[in-house]
């Protein structure tokens, strides 16, 4: 069980896009999608990972749904509207710094 669990660990630690992801798990998935949101499918998948059960090892099945998961929020979203990086989250005003408290 130990050598399957070390392999697994393996491929994951072998794989280098969201392409490479999806295909590893046989996860279909439309380019374009991908192509755009690449970077924020794999930050929510790695969001929806850090939430597991303390203690809890996700097995392939675990990843395969998180990160079909992850794909299916930005196939019925955008990037803007789910808002994964700080980026965007900071967007809706938070970032507001006015001119005059630059000054000395």
């Amino acid at each position: 069980m130990a050598c399957e669990i070390n392999s697994f660990e393996d491929d994951l630690a072998d794989l280098n896009s969201a392409e490479e992801f999806l295909d590893y798990f046989g996860i279909d998935f439309d380019v374009r999608v991908v192509q755009v949101n690449r970077l924020h499918i794999l930050q929510r998948f790695h969001d929806y990972l850090a939430r597991q059960e303390a203690g809890k090892t996700p097995d392939y099945s675990a990843y395969r749904g998180w990160l079909a998961r992850a794909y299916t929020d930005f196939v019925e979203s955008s990037a803007q509207a789910e808002k994964v990086f700080a980026v965007f989250q900071k967007a809706e005003g938070s970032s507001f710094l006015p001119l005059s408290s630059l000054s000395d």
